[in-house]
């Protein structure tokens, strides 16, 4: 009887033993992919025109490991209207409007059960014809970010943002903050780097918008879009020192 049991429980482990040794691998995750065209930061001058107005541009990238598809993600930064388009190769055409800024980033699909891999974003102007000089890109607003919370520093918080110009006769910023909809010039910027950072004054527990317009050489000008956020609120600390 012994004996009878013993096998049974001998069985009844092997059966675990090959049941956990035989269950499906994990899915490898894709790669990141690789942009190639068209360049970051630059006027680009390819596309088959269809109409006076748009032109189709192929986007191209470079191959990333364990694919089943891909996602083109474009974005008018003119409208901030995206499109998505997926497929299984290294390149797509896309019917853009020219002498618009747009940038554009691609996602690597694996297999089901696997995170997907996003590239970094390009951005690039569609040539337009009779154009000789292009707005500003649109300022990305790096922090505060919209939604998001910040605490003073001595009544202070620090602005950053991005800019560039395909031309490179980026000039100044006009910076707007306010407690509505960010309306209120608070200063001019002089645009000396791609990274721009400007402390400001504020109030806690409040509610603030901001934007940022780019302005080249040509007064040609740009609008980042109304970010907004809010300031934590700060209690005041007493001093517990006995005299």
């Amino acid at each position: 009887m012994k004996t009878i049991q013993s096998f049974s429980i001998l069985l009844i482990f092997t059966l675990i033993v090959w049941g956990c040794s035989s269950s499906e691998p994990a899915p490898l995750n894709p790669s990141i992919p690789t942009l190639s065209f068209p360049i970051n930061e630059e006027t680009c001058l390819e596309g088959t025109s269809i109409n006076d107005s748009q032109s189709s541009l192929e986007f191209r990238w470079s191959a990333a490991q364990n694919v089943e598809s891909y996602r083109l993600d474009v974005k008018n930064l003119s409208t901030n209207q995206k499109e998505s388009f997926n497929t299984s190769g290294t390149s797509y055409s896309v019917n853009l409007l020219t002498g618009t800024p747009y940038s554009w980033n691609i996602t690597a699909v694996g297999e089901e059960g696997s995170e997907s891999a996003s590239s970094v974003s390009w951005k690039f102007y569609l040539a337009g014809a009779g154009i000789t000089n292009y707005t500003p890109f649109p300022s990305e607003l790096l922090a505060p970010r919209s939604g998001s919370s910040v605490t003073p520093v001595d009544g202070s918080i620090t602005l950053t943002w991005n800019g560039s110009d395909v031309d490179g006769d980026l000039d100044y910023y006009e910076l707007y903050l306010d407690t509505t909809d960010a309306t209120t010039l608070v200063q001019q910027v002089a645009a000396e780097s791609s990274t721009t950072a400007f402390i400001v004054a504020v109030e806690s527990s409040t509610t603030y918008s901001w934007k940022v317009i780019a302005v080249d050489a040509n007064g040609n000008k740009s609008n980042s879009g109304v970010y907004s956020f809010l300031t934590n609120y700060l209690a005041l600390e007493c001093s517990t020192d006995r005299f």
